[in-house]
């Protein structure tokens, strides 16, 4: 097989002739070790990020579920919070999805920099920026998230809630 891309034409051998090098590809595995690490960390963000999304959507639909019924009416402004909670929440996946995304192309970028002649150094360290300005935005907005619901729960235990005896 690698005969027929060898002698297909330059490109394939050109392609051939860049990765034949076990130490080249060893070197760009190497170097992209260090995104892949962080690309697992921020799944493993995101897997708490989605947990509380899930936790406040779910409390969500059965405060409004029991305020429609005429139960709960006192609990408006909790819910005013967890409307406020899910969309930090929502926005911290998004920003933290688009950081994964990106951390991908860089990756990619890496492995492709070993095949094409012209450097594409500054793309990758620009899409690298990118990975982790969005990474930022999106652990900036899951902090706020967790302020709002530590700052929420306070007021829960301090009485300022009307409901705040009453059982879920």
């Amino acid at each position: 097989m690698l005969d027929a891309l060898v002698q297909g034409g330059s490109l394939a051998s050109d392609l051939v002739a860049r990765t034949s090098n076990t130490l080249v590809v060893q070197e760009i595995v190497r170097l992209s070790l260090s995104p892949a690490f962080l690309l697992a960390a921020i799944g493993a963000v995101m897997n708490v990020m989605m947990a509380r999304v899930i936790w406040v959507a779910d409390r969500i639909e059965r405060l409004e579920a029991r305020i429609a019924a005429g139960e709960a009416l006192e609990r408006r402004r909790e819910l005013r919070v967890l409307h406020r909670r899910r969309r930090l929440a929502q926005r911290a996946v998004m920003l933290s999805t688009a950081a994964a995304l990106t951390i991908c192309v860089v990756i990619a970028l890496l492995f492709v920099s070993a095949f094409i002649t012209p450097q594409i150094g500054t793309l990758t360290a620009l899409a690298w920026i990118a990975t982790m300005a969005l990474l930022i935005g999106g652990l900036v907005l899951f902090v706020a998230e967790t302020l709002v619901a530590a700052r929420g729960h306070r007021a829960h235990e301090a009485g300022e809630d009307t409901g705040a005896g009453q059982p879920d």
